[in-house]
């Protein structure tokens, strides 16, 4: 038979199935090094539960409520991009999707799908889930990196800071700044992010080797932003509003952990520890940031000026309220979701 061209070489099954392993033991390798680095840390303040324990059942009750009002904000957030009333459907497919990404290393795109997953099967229509859930995040996103510009002032303020909070608050500060302009830029403007987007493709066109080089990523940038422009719609402003109570709320339930603990720190070093926790708690080495959130936060703590003991307890009544009872919450999220479904699928009993 007479060969008429080359036919790509396709990568065996086994091949396949030979690089997900070695994937899955690196991960498995990074993770343990990982917590290897920071156990001393986690021993130090998984161990203090026993004085989280003691903390007066009233700050207990406030650092819950101040956690839960910005959970609340987020799932309002989510009912204003999706445009849907329920507050159960997102809710619950938060809830589900927060505990699966905390539970797992490099878990936010899982959490992600899990959400995805959720609201579909819910009837929210899979375009819109697809475009809203990047556009949740975006948000949130943002007004974290915004957070430092808030500290600094009050920062500036205060006699004898610390050269690494300074330094920490100016470097954020400056990075608010530069996605500031990267927002304004993406959401306002076409030539600036079509030029962007096409250095963008030439660069991966010429350094990943790719079947077929990538042609439309600029005419899709665009297309998402306009995407994103029209899911906001004219709720642009409540977005923004409940965004900014969802990292709100949670500094709040940060700032209340301290004061149960006795220690009386300026707010806006505070929240230079908080906004340094949560970014570090978005590197995707282990679950949930763990280690690296609590180590993060018990050194800026202390560089405030709390007290070691004061900011390992405060860092662990956070992480209980934060991490922990959120995963137990997703985990009966997805039992309610579970026994719900089944009463769906099944068929009706006659008399």
């Amino acid at each position: 038979m007479p060969v008429s061209g080359l036919q790509p070489v396709e990568e065996a099954p086994e091949v396949r199935r030979g690089w997900h392993a070695v994937a899955r033991v690196a991960i498995v390798l990074v993770v343990a090094a990982s917590l290897q680095i920071f156990g001393p840390t986690l021993v130090v303040v998984y161990t203090s539960l026993g004085d989280v324990v003691r903390i007066n059942p009233l700050w207990m009750a406030v650092i819950t409520g101040f956690e839960a009002a910005s959970f609340v904000c987020l799932w309002q957030l989510m009912r204003l991009v999706i445009r849907i009333n329920s507050w159960r459907v997102v809710a619950r497919a938060q809830l589900v999707g927060n505990a699966m990404g905390q539970m797992v290393p490099g878990g936010a795109a899982t959490g992600v799908a899990v959400q995805m997953r959720m609201l579909t099967v819910s009837g929210v229509d899979r375009v819109t889930a697809v475009s809203a859930l990047p556009v949740v995040g975006l948000l949130t996103t943002a007004t974290v990196f915004v957070s430092p510009v808030f500290a600094l002032p009050a920062m500036l303020a205060i006699p004898d800071v610390p050269r690494e909070l300074l330094l920490a608050a100016c470097l954020g500060v400056a990075g608010s700044l530069l996605l500031a302009g990267v927002l304004v830029l993406f959401l306002t403007t076409t030539r600036p992010l079509v030029v962007s987007a096409g250095a963008v493709q030439s660069v991966l066109n010429a350094v990943v080797r790719r079947r077929h080089p990538i042609t439309d990523l600029p005419e899709r940038v665009v297309e998402e932003r306009n995407l994103i422009r029209r899911r906001l719609g004219g709720q642009r402003v409540a977005a923004v509003l409940v965004a900014v109570g969802n990292v709100a709320f949670d500094y709040l339930a940060l700032l209340a952990a301290l004061a149960a603990v006795g220690a009386r720190p300026d707010p806006g070093l505070v929240l230079l520890a908080f906004v340094t926790a949560k970014l570090l708690g978005t590197i995707p080495l282990t679950p949930g940031g763990l280690g690296f959130v609590e180590a993060g936060l018990t050194g800026t703590l202390t560089l405030a000026g709390i007290p070691s003991g004061q900011a390992v307890v405060a860092t662990a009544a956070y992480r209980v309220v934060s991490y922990l009872l959120p995963i137990l919450a997703g985990a009966s999220a997805y039992i309610w979701y579970r026994i719900e479904r089944s009463f769906a699928s099944s068929p009706a009993v006659s008399r």
